[in-house]
């Protein structure tokens, strides 16, 4: 019980609640009852109980007269980590090792796979994700300190595998940026995965770096439906100014590609041909996609998103994700939890295959190089 008053005290949540007791062994989509309206600038419409722990917190606004949750302030929270960078050995992935200079994501994806990362820290995966950002204000210094040493392998960081570098608190903080500037230093390679035009404000390192063939990077394009895009992912850029950050970052010599990402079948897997169209005009050079991935507590995170905006639509969507997902909502199963199976899977790749022949999208991936590294000595100044 102290360590739940703790964290409510770190977090800032409203002293007014109801003390639920629940042990979340379930975590069913069906068994999470969805809250009633759109929370303005949220995509979450609740928080569901986190899975560690035994006690859940739910906001009484009827002691209030009012719905509390109608506006949530977002909360930015140091974050002391002492380390920077993440290895991962999934067979999926063609990275190793990923950089996050945040935790937790204000862009607010209904959909984000990332959300249950955020039950590592005592909060809960729904609007807590989204309103409570842990900031790494070291990242910079503990990335320079890392490329630094001599067992360090030169190799390419992604930014980043469970949070978006360019979120819209990177705009006043810039720590991304000065962790581009360490790289460029080094000349360590970098890709970026961004929904936010914000990107091309680096468009200075990340020059340096592709000058070296060791930058590359992916615009997620979910939509070209700017009111479902604010629904859907409702603090990132608008699709235009995604389709903008291509052009922009294609003009300044950086290779740039789209991410058709999720696919989300029922709802926007008819767009495919369209993102592609408007990608490879605009500029991109390659081209991926991926399935909508509901692990965890996403699950009925997404669900109530669903009840919320496209009633008339959840079960037609849940029916054809189950279908790729061996009857459930999700599989973790490697080979197939990026793209998942069954026919309606096939469907969606045949059309995503003859669109990139299409529109000149099929030339594969962007290829880095670790070929230009320099190692910086502790005395040594900086570069630029």
């Amino acid at each position: 019980m102290q360590h739940q008053v703790e964290t409510w005290q770190r977090t800032g949540i409203p002293p007014v609640l109801t003390y639920a007791l629940r042990r979340n062994s379930n975590l069913e989509a069906s068994n999470m009852p969805p809250e009633p309206a759109p929370i303005h600038g949220r995509g979450a419409t609740l928080n569901p109980a986190n899975r560690f722990e035994l006690l859940h917190y739910e906001p009484d606004d009827s002691c209030e007269g009012r719905d509390s949750r109608t506006t949530i302030r977002t909360q930015y929270l140091r974050d002391d980590s002492q380390s920077v960078i993440s290895y991962n050995d999934s067979p999926d992935l063609d990275f190793d090792a990923s950089l996050n200079p945040y935790r937790g994501c204000e862009h607010g994806c209904a959909y984000c796979y990332a959300r249950p990362t955020h039950e590592y820290l005592g909060l809960s995966a729904g609007l807590d994700f989204e309103s409570r950002i842990l900031v790494k204000p070291r990242a910079p210094e503990l990335l320079r300190t890392e490329l630094m040493r001599p067992s360090w392998k030169p190799q390419c960081l992604v930014l980043s595998g469970v949070t978006d570098a360019y979120q819209p608190i990177e705009k006043k903080l810039g720590i991304t940026r000065d962790c581009l500037r360490v790289l460029a230093d080094f000349r360590n390679p970098a890709f970026i995965v961004t929904k936010n035009h914000l990107v091309t404000r680096d468009s200075d390192y990340l020059g340096e770096l592709a000058g070296v063939n060791a930058a590359g990077v992916a615009i997620s394009i979910t939509t070209l439906d700017h009111q479902l895009a604010r629904l859907l992912e409702p603090r990132a850029s608008i699709p235009s100014y995604r389709l903008e950050a291509i052009a922009t970052l294609h003009k300044a010599g950086i290779p740039v590609g789209v991410n058709a990402a999720p696919i989300i079948p029922g709802l926007n897997e008819h767009e495919i041909p369209n993102i592609l169209k408007a990608a490879a005009a605009a500029g991109a050079q390659f081209s991926a996609y991926t399935i909508v991935r509901l692990p965890l507590a996403v699950a009925p995170i997404f669900v109530a998103w669903l009840e919320t905006h496209f009633p008339d639509r959840k079960e037609k969507i849940l029916g054809r994700i189950r279908s790729m997902r061996d009857g459930k909502l999700n599989s973790s199963n490697f080979g197939k939890r990026m793209h998942g199976d069954g026919p309606v899977a096939e469907e969606i790749r045949q059309l995503f295959r003859v669109s990139c022949r299409r529109f000149f999208l099929d030339r594969g991936h962007v290829k880095l190089s670790a070929g230009a590294f320099r190692r910086i000595s502790k005395d040594q100044p900086e570069l630029f």
